[in-house]
C-alpha cells in the first residue's frame, strides 16, 4: 500500500473534503498506475495539493504521475498545459482530468529557490536578479490568448476578496490595507481578461528541463485562468524571504526585486503595485482562515507568513 508523505498527509487538517482525498489517494495512484501500465521509480514527493511519483511509461521513458487536489483551481491545467505545448513549461503526455491525474515529462527537481544548497553543491546559486529575469521571461509564453474553456481569474478573486471582507474584523490586517485591498479588487476585477496566466509562478514552481539539447527552465503546477498578466507577480515577491536582508532593508529588497520582474517582463509598474496589493491582503487571509477551518490559533509559521504578506503590500507602496 502506498504510503502518502507525512508533509502532505498534514493537509487532513484543512478540512472534510481534504481528509477524504487523501483517504482516497493511495487507491487513485494504484489505479492509475496499473491501468497506465507505469511503474513507479522512486521516492514520492509532493506540493500544496497534489502528489508526484516518478514513474517509466511502457515504452521506459522517465516521467512523473501528478495526482491533485479536485478543486477548481486544477479542474483545467490539463487544458492549459496542452495549449502551451511546453513552450516554457513542463510537457503534458497524458491526462484524465475526472481523477485529476497528469502523466507529464520528468524535468529535474532542482528549482530557482536555491539550486546549489538543494543538491550540497559549493558553486554560486543563482543570484535574485537572474531568477526574476528567468520567470519574466517565461511569462510572454505562457499568456497566450484568452482560452473559452478556462474560467476567470476575476470570478476566484471576488470570492476571495468576499471571504476577506467577511472576516475583515478579525483577520490579523491593518483594516486600511484591507480596505485599500478590497477596492482595488473591485476595480481589477471589472476588466475583461486579456491572457491565460500560470496563477501561481514563483522560484519552486521553475524546474531545469531541457529544450532543443539545452538546459532550460520551464514552470510546473499552473493554476490556469484567463485574466490579467500583471496578476502573476506577487508570489515572486513572497519567495526567497530571507535573501532580502543581504541588499539593505527589506523594503529595498522587495521593490527592487519587484522593479526587475516589471521592467523584464514589460509590465505596467502602477497596475502590478495594484496587483501585488490585493493578492499579498488575500494570501494573508487564507492563512488565516486555514486556523479558523482546524478550529486552532494560527501557528507560528502562519504568523509569519501573514508578516511577510502585510510587509510585501506596504513595500511596493513606497
Amino acid at each position: 500500500m502506498l504510503t502518502i508523505p507525512p508533509g502532505l498527509d498534514r493537509q487532513r487538517s484543512l478540512g472534510p473534503e481534504w481528509a477524504a482525498w487523501l483517504d482516497r489517494l493511495p487507491g487513485l495512484v494504484g489505479d492509475v498506475v496499473d491501468g497506465w501500465e507505469l511503474q513507479l521509480d522512486g521516492p514520492l514527493w509532493h506540493g500544496f495539493c497534489s502528489l508526484v511519483a516518478p514513474v517509466h511509461t511502457p515504452a521506459g521513458a522517465e516521467a512523473v504521475l501528478k495526482i491533485g487536489l479536485p478543486d477548481d483551481e486544477s479542474e483545467h491545467e490539463h487544458l492549459a498545459l496542452q495549449r502551451w505545448r511546453g513552450r516554457g513549461v513542463v510537457r503534458l503526455l497524458r491526462a484524465d482530468p475526472a481523477r485529476r491525474a497528469l502523466l507529464l515529462e520528468r524535468l529535474d527537481r532542482v528549482d530557482l529557490s536555491d539550486p546549489a544548497r538543494q543538491r550540497g553543491e559549493t558553486r554560486p546559486s543563482i543570484g535574485d536578479q537572474e531568477a526574476c529575469e528567468i520567470v519574466a521571461g517565461l511569462y510572454p509564453r505562457l499568456h497566450v490568448p484568452p482560452m473559452p474553456q478556462l474560467r476567470e481569474q476575476a470570478s476566484y478573486v471576488r470570492r476571495w476578496a468576499a471571504a476577506v471582507e467577511r472576516d475583515a474584523d478579525a483577520v490579523p490586517v491593518p483594516r486600511r490595507l484591507v480596505e485599500q485591498a478590497l477596492a482595488l479588487a473591485g476595480d481589477l476585477c471589472a476588466e475583461p481578461p486579456t491572457a491565460v496566466i500560470h496563477g501561481d509562478l514563483h522560484y519552486e514552481n521553475v524546474l531545469l528541463g531541457e529544450r532543443g539539447g539545452e538546459p532550460t527552465w520551464l514552470a510546473i503546477d499552473p493554476k490556469p485562468a484567463n485574466g490579467d498578466p500583471h496578476y502573476e507577480i506577487e508570489p515572486m515577491l513572497r519567495n526567497r524571504f530571507e535573501e532580502y536582508g543581504d541588499v539593505g532593508s527589506v523594503r529595498d529588497g522587495i521593490r527592487r526585486r519587484f522593479h526587475i520582474l516589471v521592467d523584464a517582463a514589460g509590465l505596467d509598474e502602477e497596475r502590478a503595485r495594484d496587483w501585488v496589493v490585493v493578492r499579498s491582503i488575500l494570501d494573508a487571509h487564507w492563512a488565516f482562515a486555514d486556523a479558523v477551518r482546524a478550529d486552532r490559533a494560527m501557528s507560528v509559521a502562519e504568523r509569519d507568513h501573514v508578516t511577510r504578506c502585510i510587509t510585501v503590500a506596504k513595500a511596493v507602496q513606497g
